[in-house]
């Protein structure tokens, strides 16, 4: 049998997610932190068989994946903007396959650095298995075979006031806040985090402001499929709050010396103050415009909407799959690689049954 799970940070918004969904079709998991109360709670309210290891993989990892000798590791612990390679070393070292919910640009980007030793150890390392660019990816592969040639992405993702936000996305979106953005496709100036706010339509949930953000997608789907412009934003239900921090967005980039990842726990206290003012309903859109097999101009929307807090569950949905996936003995590539075209749309959706979640085409 092979080993168990290792889910780093595997009490946290994320983890907690893919443990209950590995835990749920029996697969033995080992939930992963440094804090052994939380974790220890967690692994008593799931089914199956769970464990927990309570370590620093600052300091302890080497010695744990020894110890626990696991077939797998998702790692949860951003943020990842700058972050190293050192966990994806390790298992690789291990001979341990490696998949992680990276939303560093670079970081994700980069990851075919380790190709070489991973398919000498005969490992698969994936990056960026989560909404960006696992599911944007899903999506633009599913329409592809509709176009003549996709050439514009334009997309975004707005969570609810109330669905549950971790710190390390909180402070990943805070490193880039009114910083230049690195040059995109289709880029016509200079752009900045936050900022280039719009209004996007979301079925059920009404209008919602979006702004700039960055995303590992930024340079490997334009890449990979080929367009000529791609634009990410990303928004808050609460129109105070998304343009309180455009506002910040300005300051930072007046010059103001602002360390807004530092203050990210003191942020994310604030918003939750205001959850009662808001919904746990959120979504993500993605437009796509270029020529049909006919040559004429052609253009669909996809939007996927999230009720009753279940939002979170989407990022989670490429690890558990690929998780499960590799623990079955199921093919998966070797090598190191971002999460681009690994998981089907139609996969996607159905790893997602039973949840308030809905999805409408336009």
């Amino acid at each position: 049998m092979p080993g168990p799970v290792l889910i780093l940070g595997g009490y946290g918004n994320f983890g907690k997610r893919i443990a209950e969904a590995l835990a749920q079709d029996n697969i033995p998991i080992i939930i992963a932190g440094r804090n052994e109360a939380k974790a220890k709670a967690l692994a008593a309210a799931l089914p199956g068989p769970g464990k927990t290891a309570i370590f620093d993989i600052r300091t302890d990892l080497n010695d744990q994946l020894a110890a626990y000798r696991p077939s797998v590791v998702i790692n949860t612990c951003g943020p990842f903007q700058d972050a190293d390679y050192a966990v994806a070393e390790a298992c690789i070292a291990h001979g341990i396959h490696y998949i992680d919910l990276a939303d560093g640009r670079d970081f994700v980007a980069g990851i075919n650095t380790l190709n070489t030793d991973a398919l000498s150890a005969g490992v698969s390392v994936v990056a960026g298995a989560s909404t960006v660019p696992g599911l944007s990816s899903a999506v633009l592969a599913h329409f592809d075979k509709e176009f003549g040639r996709i050439d514009n992405m334009r997309y975004g993702i707005n969570p609810g006031q109330k669905t549950e936000r971790g710190l390390a996305t909180t402070q990943g979106i805070m490193s880039y806040i009114g910083k230049p953005i690195k040059p995109f496709k289709g880029q016509a100036r200079k752009t900045y985090g936050w900022q280039n706010l719009y209004r996007q339509d979301y079925p059920g949930l009404g209008k919602r402001w979006m702004a700039n953000c960055d995303i590992p997608d930024l340079d490997l789907l334009a890449q990979h499929y080929g367009l000529k412009s791609i634009q990410f934003s990303a928004g808050l239900e609460l129109g105070v709050l998304h343009l309180g921090v455009w506002a910040l967005s300005w300051l930072v980039r007046l010059g103001l010396p602002l360390n807004l990842p530092k203050r990210a726990a003191f942020l994310l206290r604030m918003s939750d103050l205001l959850n009662r003012f808001g919904s746990d309903d959120g979504g993500m859109h993605v437009t796509l415009t270029g020529t049909a097999k006919d040559g004429a101009s052609k253009a669909v929307t996809w939007t996927i909407v999230a009720k009753g807090g279940d939002g979170p569950y989407i990022p989670t949905i490429p690890a558990v799959i690929l998780a499960k996936r590799l623990f079955a003995g199921d093919t998966v590539p070797v090598g190191a690689m971002p999460c681009i075209g690994l998981i089907p749309l139609e996969d996607y959706l159905a790893e997602l049954h039973g949840k308030a979640i809905e999805t409408f085409l336009d």
